[in-house]
């Protein structure tokens, strides 16, 4: 027995007759919050660098594709074969170049077939409903965090030619410039709205520069944000060791602080 068939074995037992009373009780619905955590648990462990919490997580978010299977398996939907069949038909298909007699240049070129291949299969299915021809960025997850979000459409209309040139960065700068500009523009009216459509606008063009320069917007932020709170852990410390309260503290003994945090941890 191979070390899958095993695990789908042990969920089999778990949600059979005599199983476990919290697995049997558990719907495709009440799986969703898991099946987020996990995911972000794999990246989270993943940015981390440590094989072995990236194995025990890898393993976490696997159970959670074994569990859906076998709830939809005692609904008579689907198991895990299919699943599994499903995947395989889908690699094959979308890798023409490797499984069929089209070629690909290199991995610009294979993401651009990807999606080509993709729309294809979508307004079959439209049209086979009746419906209209599905959009490129129609397989963004619209529950995804903004940022990641407006990383994936970045990416999904590049792989289609619509993109900033690649390998000139200059517009990209001067266009956060100009966000940056009109940004000031709404504060000094003070308006409110405008000014969360600009830095709407910002954002998204700092997106745009991290995914020409080849860094991932959403891991790049992650790590300032851990890098934020080790330093702040710092200066907690620091303003603890004194004694004092924060507010008795002026903002620039508290920026002191901060400095010798970044030198002790970086």
């Amino acid at each position: 027995m191979s070390a899958f068939d095993e695990l789908v074995g042990i969920m089999e037992k778990l949600r059979g007759e005599g199983g476990c009373p919290w697995d049997r009780k558990q719907s495709l619905e009440s799986l969703r919050t898991y099946i987020v955590e996990e995911a972000y648990e794999l990246a989270e462990a993943i940015t981390n660098g440590r094989p072995e919490n990236i194995k025990e997580e890898s393993g976490d978010l696997l159970l959670q594709i074994v569990f859906v299977s076998s709830i939809a398996k005692g609904e008579s939907r689907f198991d895990i074969n299919d699943v599994i069949n499903g995947i395989c038909d889908k690699l094959i298909r979308r890798h023409p170049h490797v499984f069929g007699k089209e070629s690909a240049a290199d991995s610009d070129e294979v993401l651009r077939n990807w999606e080509r291949i993709k729309l294809g299969e979508k307004a079959a299915d439209k049209s086979s409903d009746g419906g209209g021809k599905s959009s490129i960025l129609s397989g963004v997850p619209s529950a995804l965090p903004a940022l990641l979000k407006a990383y994936r459409v970045q990416e999904k209309a590049a792989h289609v030619g619509f993109d900033w040139e690649k390998g000139n960065t200059a517009p990209l700068f001067e266009k956060i410039q100009e966000e940056i500009g009109e940004i000031k523009e709404a504060a000094a009216k003070n308006d409110s709205a405008s000014i969360e459509d600009e830095i709407g606008d910002l954002l998204f063009a700092c997106v745009n520069l991290a995914r020409h320069l080849g860094a991932n917007p959403d891991a790049a932020l992650g790590r300032a944000n851990a890098k934020f709170m080790s330093r702040f852990s710092e200066v907690e410390k620091s303003v603890a060791g004194s004694g004092r309260d924060w507010a008795e503290f002026s903002l620039d003994e508290l920026d002191d602080f901060w400095n010798l945090a970044k030198e002790q941890v970086g």
